[in-house]
Parts: C-alpha cells; structure tokens; sequence
C-alpha cells in the first residue's frame, strides 16, 4: 500500500503531515519505521541547538546549531516555526519543507508540540497528528529507561509531557503508541484516506466538466 494509490490526476500537491506528542513517546522510533514501509515519504530534518545523543548525526538526525546559529535563523525568516523547550531550540528549516511540497512529495515533521501549533497557523491544510502513550506510567518509564536524562530532567520532562497532552485536542488524529508496527500502519492508513478526500480532486473534476461543456 502507498500513500498515494487514490492519486489518478487529483491535486498534485504533497501533503505535509506533522507528528508530534510527548519526550518519551516514541516520535522518531515511529517516523524511522514509517519512513522505511514509504520509501516515498521525505522526512525533514529540524534544527536543534541541544547536544547530540550517542549515535546521532548532524543533518540526518539534526542540524545541530549554536545558540547563535539557531538565533541568526530566526532574524533571517530560514525556519518555518521554533520554539524553546527544556533550554533549547528547536525548529524547522522553511525552504526544504515548501520545495518538497511543490514537488507532489509528502513530508513529515516529527517535532515537539509547540512547533507543530505554530505550523497549523501557516499550514492548517496539514495532517497533525498526536502521539501517545499507552500510560502516563509507560512514558515516565520510557523517559527513565534512556539513561540519558537527570533526575531534575526526568521531572521536568513529565511536567511537559503533561502539558503537552492537554493540547493533543488540537490535532486531526490521535495514535496510540503500544506497539510501533501498529501505530505506524494506522498512520499509513490516515495518509492514504487524506490523498483521497474530495478536495484534491475537485479542481480536475471541475476541469472535466468545462471541457464536456
């Protein structure tokens, strides 16, 4: 199954589909195993000024900024939304994501709650949809298991993952992250139902229409 198999000369325009939900959830175990059952789904890489973990690397995991970096693309309009979250930036790089758009390829932003808000108020047409746990109990579990994270960030991490679900009633879709395979087939399964919605054909229906009549 593809994403775009109702696609027969409907709107050629990708689909920008924004994934997002608490620290611990599972947000990039879900977008890399999503990526890798569609191979022709573009993943955008943020912008991030918080330091590497293990085995991450700049421009595949992240562009790994400065402080003053990540300051100067804000003053120059480079970044689509940002925001601060636990001491520091994120965002998403503006020219990739609207290039990939006008090219008829779907993009995903796997990014933290308050960016994906901003994006709704430039592209509402965006498909958002909320990650979530199975428990508040198995995402304090998750955030602990790291073994990266402090006490003092663990606790300030669970604070926000709090705040952050009260705000999920602002996306279109809500996963439930249990099992990875699951919750990426059910996202498989709301892009396909997007490609197909009546909006995205109507200009060619339209166009059919005026060349019978």
């Amino acid at each position: 199954m593809t994403n775009k198999e109702c696609q027969w000369g409907g709107e050629e325009r990708g689909i920008l589909i924004v994934l997002s939900g608490p620290s611990g959830v599972g947000k990039g175990t879900v977008c890399s195993a999503l990526r890798s059952m569609s191979k022709d789904l573009v993943y955008s890489v943020s912008a991030t000024t918080r330091l590497p973990r293990e085995g991450e690397i700049d421009g595949v995991n992240y562009f790994f900024k400065t402080r003053e970096q990540f300051l100067s693309m804000i003053d120059n309009e480079e970044l689509l939304e940002w925001a601060e979250y636990v001491g520091n930036y994120y965002g998403t790089p503006k020219a990739f994501v609207e290039q990939t758009l006008a090219s008829g390829k779907d993009i995903i932003l796997e990014i933290e709650v308050q960016g994906a808000l901003k994006v709704k108020e430039k592209f509402p047409e965006g498909v958002f949809i909320f990650l979530l746990p199975p428990s508040i109990d198995e995402l304090q579990n998750r955030i602990t298991n790291r073994g990266t994270e402090s006490e003092e960030t663990i606790r300030k991490r669970m604070t926000a993952a709090v705040e952050e679900i009260s705000l999920s009633e602002h996306y279109d879709y809500i996963i439930v992250n249990d099992k990875v395979e699951a919750a990426c087939n059910r996202i498989r399964s709301i892009m396909v139902a997007e490609h197909c919605k009546k909006e995205r054909y109507l200009p060619k229906i339209k166009k059919w229409i005026e060349e019978v009549l």
